[in-house]
């Protein structure tokens, strides 16, 4: 297809997303696809009513940054279109490498700029998403990874819109040429250590060299994958829709009589519902064994993320693995509620014949801790003491939730497990003048 800004518009108009009133926000590095990018949607605004804005993402890893910001500030002067400026800095490139870390800053920079309805651009064209699918291939990636770049999908408060995906590189040099446009050439673009470069510089030429429309064949493949992983999303969710309990954990049972590949998929679709990306296959393939032996544990198994999965119950748990109770205890003031890790809040509020004796805490030294091992108490009622392990076992408290329960002690001793037991010889008799613990949601709730 070849690139002008009526055919942009005849693209755009296909759009739900782009009604008259909608800002459109370019993200602007100054190259040559974003700069044609701009340069259209520049001539098409009066007409089709949007508000415009350009977005240009500093790095700071490029000595001529400076320089090329100054020439983004020229261009977007001249089209009279606002330029907004996010510097970012990249941080920890470990696992990932310096490019992964670069377009996750990058996004992260973009999302900030977006408001709700916004729509953010983004000059990928088809050379790209033939070289997204060539990398994708490469790592052996399923059928969602092969879709490659979607046309459209939600970002943040609004939306992500690739206009450029039907129009190859070369349509969009030559329209740049003929337009007398002035554009950035990054050098690192050039680095053939990058794969993606490599891809572009060495191995499509030699591709296109024997079938010249390799890209664009390529590009629609891209796309018949998006279709069959639109399908097994589908198909995903309403199988999900079985095996998933109220709680958000997923039965087994029912996982276990799928056939294999919709496990895969139910499984990828479970945790991608909790705002997590879908862990590799071996991970998946690791998940379906637990699935088969069936473990009598319910302590983690896998690691996605910083997340664990537990097999309790006949299902798998997701929880979020990082620790969030303090290493030192807390001195507690009874008479103010006490604030604890997790967005959560410790009190106490009078009763009668229940909860904590009041004659047996009133000043004393309070202390809230969290479990270390070893711990045990008589609880009311019981003619023995009895290991805190035990006891949360036998009342089925969640592994995952155990660590997570504060102990309140007086005087060092252990009084109470969270808002759930007391121990002798803190309990209020009958007719006795006493506490409830309530532990409930912080004040950020």
């Amino acid at each position: 297809m070849i690139f002008s800004p009526d055919s942009l518009s005849g693209i755009l108009s296909q759009s739900r997303r782009i009604a008259p009133a909608t800002t459109l926000k370019v993200a602007y590095s100054g190259g040559l696809d974003s700069t044609v990018l701009l340069q259209a949607l520049a001539r098409l605004r009066s007409a089709a009513g949007w508000s415009l804005e350009a977005i240009h993402v500093q790095h700071g890893l490029h000595p001529q940054a400076e320089a090329w910001l100054e020439h983004c500030r020229h261009f977007c002067d001249a089209l009279s279109v606002p330029l907004r400026l996010e510097r970012v800095h990249i941080g920890d490139t470990a696992g990932s490498g310096l490019e992964a870390a670069a377009r996750r800053a990058r996004y992260a920079a973009l999302l900030r700029q977006l408001g709700a309805g916004d729509v953010l651009l983004t000059a990928h064209h088809q050379d790209d998403q033939a070289e997204t699918l060539l990398l994708q291939l490469l790592r052996g990636a399923g059928v969602a990874g092969l879709a490659a770049m979607p046309a459209e999908a939600p970002l943040g408060a609004g939306w992500h819109i690739r206009p450029l995906l039907p129009f190859g590189r070369d349509t969009l040099h030559a329209y740049a040429l003929s337009e007398g446009l002035r554009w950035i050439e990054d050098s690192s673009n050039l680095d053939t250590r990058l794969g993606r470069n490599f891809l572009r510089h060495r191995v499509v030429p030699l591709i296109k060299g024997r079938w010249p429309s390799a890209t664009t064949a390529l590009s629609r493949a891209a796309g018949h994958a998006a279709e069959a992983s639109g399908l097994m999303t589908a198909m995903a969710t309403s199988d999900l829709a079985r095996c998933r309990r109220v709680d958000g954990s997923l039965a087994l049972s029912p996982l276990a009589r799928l056939p294999a590949p919709q496990q895969r998929n139910v499984l990828r679709q479970w945790i991608r519902a909790q705002g997590l990306s879908p862990p590799p296959a071996h991970t998946i393939e690791s998940l379906l064994d637990l699935t088969r032996s069936r473990p009598n544990t319910g302590h983690a198994e896998l690691l996605i993320g910083d997340h664990c999965v537990y097999f309790y119950q006949d299902g798998f748990h997701l929880v979020n693995a990082q620790a969030d109770e303090p290493a030192q205890p807390l001195a507690w003031n009874p008479a103010q509620p006490l604030n604890l890790p997790g967005d959560r809040q410790m009190r106490l509020t009078d009763t009668i014949g229940a909860g904590l004796s009041k004659a047996a805490i009133t000043g004393r030294r309070l202390t809230v801790d969290w479990r270390q091992g070893g711990e045990s108490c008589r609880l009311a009622g019981q003619p023995h003491q009895q290991a805190l392990k035990k006891i949360l076992q036998s009342s089925a408290v969640p592994p995952w939730e155990r660590h997570r329960i504060p102990l309140l002690r007086v005087d060092g001793e252990l009084a109470a497990i969270g808002d759930r037991w007391v121990c002798e010889p803190f309990v209020a008799r009958a007719h006795e003048a006493g506490f409830l613990l309530r532990i409930g949601p912080g004040p950020g709730h």
